[in-house]
Protein backbone atom coordinates (compact mmCIF):
# COMPACT_ATOMS: atom_id res chain seq x y z
CA UNK A 1 0.00 0.00 0.00
CA UNK A 2 1.47 3.40 -0.97
CA UNK A 3 2.12 6.01 1.68
CA UNK A 4 -0.61 8.61 2.10
CA UNK A 5 0.65 12.01 0.97
CA UNK A 6 -0.77 14.94 2.88
CA UNK A 7 -0.85 18.69 3.10
CA UNK A 8 -0.82 19.80 6.74
CA UNK A 9 -1.39 23.41 7.61
CA UNK A 10 -0.04 24.13 11.09
CA UNK A 11 -0.23 27.19 13.30
CA UNK A 12 1.72 26.86 16.55
CA UNK A 13 1.19 29.45 19.29
CA UNK A 14 3.21 29.66 22.51
CA UNK A 15 1.10 30.30 25.60
CA UNK A 16 2.23 32.36 28.59
CA UNK A 17 5.28 34.06 27.11
CA UNK A 18 4.42 37.52 28.43
CA UNK A 19 4.41 39.07 24.95
CA UNK A 20 1.72 39.56 22.34
CA UNK A 21 4.33 39.09 19.59
CA UNK A 22 5.09 35.56 18.40
CA UNK A 23 7.53 36.40 15.59
CA UNK A 24 10.60 35.12 17.49
CA UNK A 25 8.81 31.83 18.20
CA UNK A 26 7.59 31.52 14.60
CA UNK A 27 11.12 32.19 13.31
CA UNK A 28 12.53 29.48 15.59
CA UNK A 29 9.91 26.94 14.45
CA UNK A 30 10.14 27.90 10.78
CA UNK A 31 13.93 27.38 10.86
CA UNK A 32 13.38 23.81 12.14
CA UNK A 33 10.76 23.14 9.47
CA UNK A 34 13.15 24.33 6.75
CA UNK A 35 15.89 22.06 8.11
CA UNK A 36 13.64 19.06 7.40
CA UNK A 37 13.52 17.40 3.98
CA UNK A 38 9.81 18.14 3.63
CA UNK A 39 8.47 20.88 1.38
CA UNK A 40 6.86 23.75 3.22
CA UNK A 41 5.30 27.14 2.56
CA UNK A 42 5.23 29.87 5.19
CA UNK A 43 2.15 32.09 5.10
CA UNK A 44 0.70 34.81 7.30
CA UNK A 45 -1.13 32.44 9.66
CA UNK A 46 1.12 29.38 9.75
CA UNK A 47 3.00 26.96 7.53
CA UNK A 48 1.84 24.31 5.08
CA UNK A 49 3.96 21.17 5.24
CA UNK A 50 3.78 18.60 2.43
CA UNK A 51 4.82 14.98 2.42
CA UNK A 52 4.05 11.44 3.50
CA UNK A 53 1.65 11.33 6.47
CA UNK A 54 4.11 9.66 8.86
CA UNK A 55 6.92 12.08 8.05
CA UNK A 56 4.72 15.17 8.38
CA UNK A 57 3.36 14.08 11.75
CA UNK A 58 6.80 13.06 12.99
CA UNK A 59 8.00 16.57 12.15
CA UNK A 60 5.05 18.16 13.96
CA UNK A 61 5.88 16.13 17.06
CA UNK A 62 9.54 17.12 16.77
CA UNK A 63 8.54 20.78 16.52
CA UNK A 64 6.63 20.54 19.79
CA UNK A 65 9.52 18.74 21.48
CA UNK A 66 12.01 21.33 20.20
CA UNK A 67 9.88 24.26 21.39
CA UNK A 68 9.57 22.70 24.85
CA UNK A 69 13.34 22.15 24.93
CA UNK A 70 13.72 25.88 24.24
CA UNK A 71 11.75 26.67 27.39
CA UNK A 72 8.24 27.09 26.02
CA UNK A 73 6.03 25.47 28.65
CA UNK A 74 2.75 25.44 26.74
CA UNK A 75 1.99 25.37 23.02
CA UNK A 76 -1.37 25.39 21.27
CA UNK A 77 -1.36 24.07 17.71
CA UNK A 78 -4.07 24.04 15.10
CA UNK A 79 -3.53 21.56 12.28
CA UNK A 80 -5.64 21.09 9.16
CA UNK A 81 -4.84 18.06 7.02
CA UNK A 82 -5.82 17.26 3.49
CA UNK A 83 -5.34 13.95 1.70
CA UNK A 84 -6.39 12.55 -1.66
CA UNK A 85 -6.37 9.03 -3.02
CA UNK A 86 -6.98 9.84 -6.70
CA UNK A 87 -3.78 11.83 -7.22
CA UNK A 88 -0.86 13.42 -5.44
CA UNK A 89 -1.60 17.11 -5.11
CA UNK A 90 0.78 19.79 -3.95
CA UNK A 91 -0.12 23.04 -2.18
CA UNK A 92 0.89 25.15 -5.17
CA UNK A 93 -1.38 23.06 -7.43
CA UNK A 94 -4.36 24.11 -5.34
CA UNK A 95 -3.44 27.78 -5.62
CA UNK A 96 -2.69 27.55 -9.33
CA UNK A 97 -6.07 26.05 -10.25
CA UNK A 98 -7.97 28.82 -8.48
CA UNK A 99 -5.80 31.50 -10.10
CA UNK A 100 -6.41 29.89 -13.50
CA UNK A 101 -10.18 29.85 -12.95
CA UNK A 102 -10.12 33.49 -11.83
CA UNK A 103 -8.22 34.41 -14.99
CA UNK A 104 -10.73 32.51 -17.14
CA UNK A 105 -13.60 34.50 -15.59
CA UNK A 106 -12.21 37.87 -16.68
Amino acid sequence: MPKIYCLADICMVPIGTGSASVSDFVTMIEKKIRESKLKSTLHSAGTTIEGPWDEVFTLIGELHEYAHEQGIVRIQSDVRIGTRTDKQQYAQDKVDIVLKKLEEQK
